[in-house]
């Protein structure tokens, strides 16, 4: 197809607004469904005067920050200050291009896919958008001249590099599963079965590193309130605030859809062949489900102190996340050479096993340092 191709072009716009607006309305209806569900397990009523059942809430709440006073400290980079918002919550947008919604369908003629981009190394492309956001976290705490702000985007800096490293080697272990980059290849790769069936410990893995990189609970270091004030956006108010806000929330529905793309099946779901228009359906289905899971550990879990944080990301969760794809590797190689499946449901075994051996070192640490403090 030629890009001088008019309809190529008009395809590619109706998609990206399509994935921007859809975006930009999960994030505000998802402050709603994180209100409504931590209210609901800390036996609280949540937002409810808004609209019926809160759901003009984040209308109300977009109101505010619109109309909220913008102040800049005296004494800060006022450009890097102000674009500092803007450079974290644009990846959190052009991130999903890659993200396969659904298989493709025939429209006036022509087959379209349900993504922006079809790349062939769509994770690739995913690992480096991914760590483009931390730039904009940082400049945000050293352009606002603050120490409290300057601590929260070094915290969030080392945090993003330790958990990075974890996330990219769970990125391998379904490549690896796959045998490719390409994404709609990893959906199509588990029509039979799912990738987290194969490699549970690896989604654990992946899922464990991604509240890491978006800095939710209990790894929200960069921006704890007891310590920090609020961290690398605590000079931010009105509309800029509200983009770091954005940022956050966006990429909490972004990272649940690739961990839903890459471990749990994509849009594979039940008579998905048949209606195609099902598969977004399943998409957003499973990411709704995963996005409750985050919601529920931040409701449930403490936050853990900075060193511990560092070093569960580079004493546990690295080691553990290079054995899961030492192991899937080899698992994979031995069932190509022998033929037999024996090796490949080997694979969730000794994941399991090394996953249960990590918990029991992490449980036995634990124990010592607190017969150590007695």
């Amino acid at each position: 197809m030629m890009l001088s191709d008019w309809t190529l072009w008009l395809e590619w716009l109706i998609k990206s607004l399509v994935v921007t607006f859809g975006l930009l309305t999960g994030f505000a209806y998802l402050t709603w469904y994180e209100r409504r569900a931590l209210a609901r397990i800390q036996a609280r009523i949540g937002p409810n005067r808004a609209g019926p059942q809160g759901l003009l809430q984040p209308i109300a709440d977009a109101v505010k920050l619109i109309f909220k006073e913008e102040l800049v400290p005296a004494k800060a980079d006022k450009t890097l200050f102000f674009w500092a918002p803007v450079i974290t919550m644009v990846p959190s947008l052009i991130i999903a291009a890659v993200i396969p919604w659904g298989p493709a369908i025939e429209m006036f003629g022509r087959v379209i896919r349900l993504s922006i981009a079809d790349l062939n190394v769509g994770v690739l492309y995913l690992m480096s958008i991914a760590s483009i956001a931390v730039y904009g976290i940082v400049l945000a705490g050293w352009s606002s001249n603050n120490k409290y702000a300057m601590l929260g985007g070094l915290r969030s800096s080392a945090q993003m590099i330790s958990y990075e490293l974890a996330l990219g080697l769970s990125f391998a272990t379904s490549i690896i599963l796959a045998n490719s980059m390409r994404m709609f290849d990893i959906v199509e790769a588990q029509r039979g079965l799912w990738f987290v069936v194969v490699q549970p410990v690896g989604a654990v893995i992946f899922w464990i590193a991604t509240l890491a990189e978006v800095n939710r609970a209990p790894f929200d270091m960069p921006e704890a309130e007891q310590e920090l004030t609020a961290g690398y956006h605590a000079e931010y108010s009105g509309m800029k605030f509200a983009l770091f806000f954005m940022a956050e929330y966006q990429k909490m529905i972004v990272v649940s859809a690739i961990l839903a793309t890459l471990y749990f099946g994509g849009y594979l779901g039940p008579f998905v062949d048949r209606f195609p228009w099902l598969g977004p359906i399943y998409m957003i289905i499973k990411i709704i489900l995963l996005l409750f899971v985050m919601i529920w550990v931040r409701a449930t879990w403490p936050r853990i102190r900075y060193d511990r944080l560092m070093a569960f990301g580079w004493k546990i969760l690295l080691p553990l996340s290079l054995a899961i794809a030492f192991i899937t590797a080899t698992g994979i190689l031995l069932t190509d050479l022998t033929g037999s499946p024996l090796y490949f449901w080997a694979i969730p075994v000794v994941s399991v096993l090394a996953g249960l051996f990590t918990v029991a070192v992490i449980y036995r640490e634990l124990r010592r340092k607190a017969y150590g403090r007695a």
